[in-house]
């Protein structure tokens, strides 16, 4: 079993009267299940609606299942005396890190936790420093979290998670609110926490740039697993993709409508590099053979 497991997942949203009477039922989650592995980084992309967020508020018990299973680290999210490992086990950043900083000072913020969780305070001061080295905000340690940027703030949220020591993040949009640099910022954070600290990390959001690095990735529509595969699998399926109102990244489509203009490109082209070497290789490979005809024909012009 891995870190995170879900089996035939289903969750209802029930919309009750005044008089507590069930009005209105709604299934966000439809028989979901899924396997992550420790160490993973695991995207779920889907429209707004799609049921992504309320799959990740799964994740660390903020939501229980109206039928099927999750279990996170081995343990079963229904079970009461489980929930205090379970928040342990996977912690949780949200869309906005306003919600999430607590403090009027950086350092105390991504201490908060760990002091909460009764940890030494030689540890929790050892813990702040390894954080914010971790995400690159050290020097910012004495500042007020109001006087930083958004993609600052979200990467002090980050660094008040990893404080707690969790095995797994869950992060549901958290570059939602912020401008292209600070998505930059935070998504670089979040591939070195996974790369170089072995966290798992479990992405929510609908950014395609955002996951072309990852492991695996499920696409969700109408409550449901409508994809599941690696970077390459999923967005070499553009059309599909489409269908399920997403995008791909922009040099990914760009690619692809060359492809059909009958450019021999790769069938899953995701990054620029990638894509100015193929053309770079095409482009050589057509002036050389070019050169070559007309160095063949020009003794033959000459006579």
């Amino acid at each position: 079993m891995g870190i995170i497991k879900a089996k035939n997942l289903i969750y209802n949203y029930i919309k009750r009267d005044e008089e507590e009477k069930v009005e209105e039922v709604s299934e966000a989650v439809r028989d979901v299940s899924l396997d992550i592995e420790e160490g993973q980084f695991v995207a779920v992309l889907g429209h707004n609606g799609s049921g992504k967020s309320t799959l990740a508020k799964h994740m660390n018990a903020l939501l229980l299942p109206s039928e099927g299973t999750i279990w996170i680290g081995g343990k079963d999210t229904k079970d009461d005396d489980a929930l205090w490992e379970i928040r342990q086990t996977a912690g949780m950043v949200f869309q906005n890190p306003d919600n999430q900083i607590i403090a009027s000072v950086v350092e105390e913020d991504v201490g908060f936790g760990p002091e909460n969780m009764g940890v030494p305070t030689d540890e929790i001061w050892q813990r702040v420093d390894e954080c914010l080295k971790a995400v690159g905000m050290t020097a910012y340690r004495k500042s007020s979290p109001n006087r930083l940027s958004g993609g600052q703030k979200q990467r002090v949220a980050i660094a008040g998670v990893m404080a707690m020591e969790p095995k797994c993040i869950v992060l549901d949009e958290p570059t939602a609110m912020l401008d292209p640099n600070g998505r930059k910022e935070v998504i670089r954070t979040v591939r070195e926490l996974n790369q170089k600290k072995g966290i798992t990390v479990i992405l929510i959001t609908h950014y395609m740039e955002e996951v072309i690095h990852a492991d695996r990735i499920y696409v969700m529509d109408e409550g449901e697993i409508a994809m599941e595969g690696t970077p390459q699998e999923i967005f070499s399926r553009v059309e599909k993709l489409k269908s399920l109102r997403l995008d791909v990244p922009q040099v990914t489509e760009l690619a692809y409508e060359l492809r059909k203009k009958g450019l021999s490109l790769s069938p899953c082209i995701l990054d620029i590099e990638t894509f100015v070497a193929e053309l770079t290789d095409i482009w050589k490979k057509r002036t050389g053979s070019s050169t070559a005809k007309a160095a063949a024909a020009g003794p033959a012009s000459a006579e």
